[in-house]
């Protein structure tokens, strides 16, 4: 295998095969770290930006420890939103294939009945809500006494004061010479406090946005008046190949601007904290198969959301930080690829996002559309 990292030439061979057929050449920073320090047993506190791999410098680790022989549940991923939850299970199905390792997922609102299903086939790796899974440690449906490692992704989302009770009762749950990970994209310092407390001596890693492989995106901007913003992200939506995330600030705003999409014939998914299972799952669907060309989301919803080949990251409202911005921006131009990232900004918000953005080291271009294209405004 040309260029194999030398965590995985030493890892079993199903995982290798895994990595083969990915084609990813070489590991980013955050697994090169990571991974050595999760296989000799330390606890860690990990922060790297979004999309520079950190689901597999857990998983690939946790893969590579699980006794496939045990029918008992070795290892608990824990993440706070059911998309995200979602999409780990989706790598733990594809990452273990070739092994006997099965992974389930558990999620709030999801039907009890099919979830307990699940645990009869005796998963040895699962990933799921807070809330879920305590639900069902308390009811002894998922015994903890063989749990080696738990894993809490995007931890600045899960240590919050509305989680942070049912975390700690799941980590007490679990055996005292139990492996904490946590990892996220931002760690603020009462996030690292938190997460001081429920490790064991940790390692601390911070990948800066400089260390990671550079991704080719543009960062670009309209000035409009508010009511416009609408019909800019309309013309967004009409660009040929566009496969774009758009935020807006609330779930108001996005009924809004939803009605006049379908007014118009324009197909548009939305993500919210009030959408169903299935208005979510036919949300990304739509959006993944090219029946629709944007997804409108509260950044709650689109927490952790990782959309193959997504081509823009549209922000209709401007993020209240630099951090947001990030968040929002590194869903686009992941692990090395293109992409582009537009505010819709009104003239007071310009000035703004330029001072977000100078932050960032980063300096968008003003844009304007003349015939349905983008153009430099003159």
């Amino acid at each position: 295998m040309p260029d194999t990292p030398q965590f995985i030439s030493t890892m079993k061979p199903f995982i290798q095969r895994s990595w083969e057929k990915a084609g990813f050449e070489q590991g980013t920073p955050i697994q090169l770290k990571a991974i050595p320090l999760i296989a000799e047993g330390k606890d860690l506190i990990a922060e790297s930006p979004t999309g520079t791999g950190k689901t597999l410098a857990y998983l690939l680790p946790l893969l590579e420890k699980i006794d496939p022989e045990k029918k008992s549940i070795q290892a608990v991923i824990l993440a706070s939103s059911r998309e995200l939850v979602m999409q780990i299970a989706e790598e733990i199905r594809i990452w273990s294939e070739g092994s006997d390792i099965s992974g389930a997922a558990f999620i709030g609102g999801a039907n009890v009945k099919r979830q307990l299903e699940k645990l009869k086939k005796r998963p040895q790796i699962i990933a799921g809500t807070p809330g879920r899974i305590y639900e069902l440690i308390a009811q002894k449906k998922i015994k903890m006494h063989e749990v080696k490692t738990m894993v809490l992704d995007e931890g600045d989302q899960l240590l919050v004061s509305e989680h942070i009770g049912t975390i700690h009762n799941i980590v007490k749950s679990t055996l005292k010479d139990r492996q904490v990970l946590m990892f996220s994209a931002t760690l603020p310092a009462h996030t690292e406090k938190l997460a001081q407390e429920l490790t064991n001596k940790p390692e601390t890693i911070r990948i800066g946005r400089d260390e990671n492989i550079q991704s080719k995106v543009d960062h670009i901007y309209f000035v409009s008046e508010k009511r416009d913003k609408i019909s800019i992200l309309e013309k967004i939506a009409r660009l040929k190949d566009v496969k774009g995330l758009a935020f807006a600030g609330d779930i108001a705003e996005i009924t809004v601007i939803s009605e006049k999409f379908v007014y118009k014939g324009l197909e548009l998914g939305v993500l919210h904290g009030d959408s169903s299972k299935m208005e979510r799952e036919k949300s990304l669907k739509n959006l993944r198969s090219g029946k629709s060309t944007l997804l409108l989301a509260t950044d709650v919803a689109a927490r952790g959301l990782d959309i193959k080949g997504l081509t823009t990251v549209i922000h209709v409202d401007l993020p209240e930080n630099t951090d947001q911005y990030v968040h929002r921006s590194g869903r686009t131009g992941r692990a090395g690829a293109g992409g582009t990232v537009i505010s819709i900004v009104t003239e007071r918000e310009e000035r703004e996002l330029k001072k977000i953005t100078r932050e960032l080291g980063i300096s968008p271009s003003k844009k304007t559309f003349y015939r349905g294209e983008i153009i430099d405004a003159r």
